[in-house]
């Protein structure tokens, strides 16, 4: 009894953590839009992005290290760290707020702005959430590897998509280019490597085909998160935002369990079906609209 009483103050808290996470991408981004002009968004968000994939590579290591001296000290430290930002922001957080009048009714869940955003970013986190769930199995089965050192193989690739969504995102900031093309890009090559997973027949090709993939998604990521930014009018920043984090919790929903699926038919058919989904996603014809700089001026 008191191990199932642990096991579900932990799920109810991990939900709890969850679902006050879930504000904080939305909110962010908002920021962003309301205090960066829409040609430098998306360098501003792959920054952020670049900052989140430092905390995928250390944190994991750190929490390694840390439970040397016992288990709960990791569990410690990530309870402390929310004050520390909390702290930062309370320091740095604009004091100012820019408030525009409302021009019309709420932003609806089917608002044709917001389409092609969602629908990218959809298939953005499910493409994620399919290669995190299965590469583990991948090892296993198509590269028949004993469970340790699948688990290490995983790990490794796992480790490279860190790395690679913090270059990808770093170089974005360097580079000039609007939503649409980095979309593009960051799909094509993001389908390249997870395409190119299903003819890894040894762990450093999976390595280097996750490497390339996360690459592409680190373009991806933040220009998608720019161009539903930029869709919609200053007012509606927050509800675009929101809404685009609800669509990743949906794609971080079905993507384990559509990839689970798929690798009981055959272990490379997740990685078909993503590197399919990105391509498509990349050659999706962009949409001309008008400039949103006006849009989010303070007044």
């Amino acid at each position: 009894m008191p191990s199932l009483l642990a096991f579900a103050g932990i799920v109810l808290l991990r939900g709890l953590a969850g679902g006050f996470y879930a504000a904080v991408p939305a909110c962010t981004a908002a920021l962003v839009a309301d205090h960066v002009e829409a040609q430098r968004r998306a360098a501003a968000l792959a920054g952020l992005g670049a900052a989140s994939g430092v905390g995928m590579v250390i944190g994991p290591g750190l929490a390694g290290l840390l439970a040397i001296h016992g288990l709960v000290l990791p569990l410690l430290l990530t309870a402390a760290l929310p004050l520390v930002a909390l702290l930062a922001l309370y320091r740095w957080l604009p004091r100012e707020e820019r408030r525009q009048p409302n021009r019309g009714l709420p932003l609806a869940l089917g608002d044709r702005r917001l389409r092609r955003p969602l629908a990218l970013g959809f298939v953005a986190m499910f493409s994620v959430t399919v290669a995190q769930i299965t590469v583990g199995f991948f090892a296993l089965d198509r590269l028949r590897l004993e469970s340790a050192d699948a688990a290490r193989v995983a790990g490794i690739a796992l480790t490279a998509v860190g790395v690679a969504l913090i270059l990808a995102q770093v170089l974005v900031r360097h580079l000039d280019w609007p939503p649409s093309r980095l979309i593009r890009a960051g799909g094509l090559v993001a389908a390249i490597g997870f395409a190119a997973v299903c003819f890894a027949d040894s762990p450093p090709l999976l390595w280097l085909a996750f490497f390339v993939a996360a690459a592409g998604m680190g373009w991806l990521f933040p220009a998608v998160s720019a161009l539903n930014a930029n869709a919609v009018r200053a007012e509606e920043q927050g509800a675009a935002a929101g809404t685009l984090v609800a669509v990743h919790g949906f794609g971080l929903i079905s993507g384990p369990l559509l990839g689970a699926l798929l690798h009981q038919l055959d272990s490379r058919a997740p990685y078909a079906l993503v590197g399919l989904l990105l391509a498509l996603a990349a050659l999706w014809p962009s949409q001309p609209t008008r400039p949103v700089e006006t849009r989010s001026e303070a007044p």
